[in-house]
């Protein structure tokens, strides 16, 4: 019988690495929900730029002290060449960047958003919605007339590498995930063409319930662990 393919557990700064200027990169998460940090954080000390960027919303910023957190630090940073999200309302910089045409930025509504993300992962050609229609969403974008109703054609949205977040994972990068984690994440999952889930534990394979897994080891090309090393104070 052949072995199980075990998953690499690599460092926050080997997962980093995977961030490339002129690359498109998805992270998971909603504000502080399920957001990956400690890749995070290993991202923004890299100093990479020109990330195209796919994440639902730019994380909190803050004028004082903490300051920016997540996400919000790759803006701040400005190591961000374009942004796919749905809400940005919490980020003054992000905001000031889009409304001053430094930050090229599509804002879609967050169904719209995940649905692309999902439709991506499933090979599709697209979506059609309904939502956005007869609004200035509309202009510039592709409408198909059905059984009497309007459409807009979404395109899939993928991207060259996700980082993402679970509560565990086991030897073959099995996931299961706890409260807000399961939010973007799993659908992320399917739709980059490496994925690096940052988790909490990794446990022996056998230790997870089959039945509680919610995305499989085969999507999954390396893990790193949450608050691992130098991190282990900043996440």
């Amino acid at each position: 019988m052949a072995k199980p393919f075990i998953k690499p557990v690599i460092t926050p700064r080997e997962a980093a690495a995977y961030a490339a200027p002129g690359k498109s990169l998805m992270v998971g998460g909603f504000n502080y929900g399920g957001a990956p940090y400690t890749i995070i954080e290993a991202l923004c000390d890299s100093g990479v730029k020109d990330i195209d960027l796919i994440c639902v919303d730019t994380s909190y910023f803050q004028t004082k002290v903490p300051g920016p957190v997540g996400v919000a630090r790759l803006v701040t940073n400005g190591q961000l060449r374009s942004l796919v999200a749905s809400h940005i309302g919490l980020n003054k910089k992000t905001q000031e960047l889009y409304t001053s045409g430094k930050l090229k930025i599509e804002l879609i509504p967050m169904g719209t958003f995940v649905e692309r993300i999902r439709a991506g992962g499933a090979g599709l050609g697209g979506i059609l919605t309904p939502t956005g229609v007869d609004t200035v969403y509309e202009e510039g974008r592709e409408t198909v007339e059905l059984d009497g109703r309007r459409y807009i054609l979404e395109r899939p949205l993928r991207a060259d590498t996700a980082f993402i977040r679970a509560y565990k994972a086991d030897a073959a990068g099995n996931l299961v995930y706890y409260g807000t984690n399961r939010n973007f994440n799993p659908t992320m999952a399917t739709a980059a063409t490496r994925v690096v889930a940052e988790v909490d534990e990794v446990v022996p394979l056998g230790e997870i319930d089959p039945n509680n897994v919610v995305t499989p080891g085969i999507f999954i090309d390396a893990l790193v662990l949450k608050g691992d090393g130098e991190y282990a104070s900043r996440t």
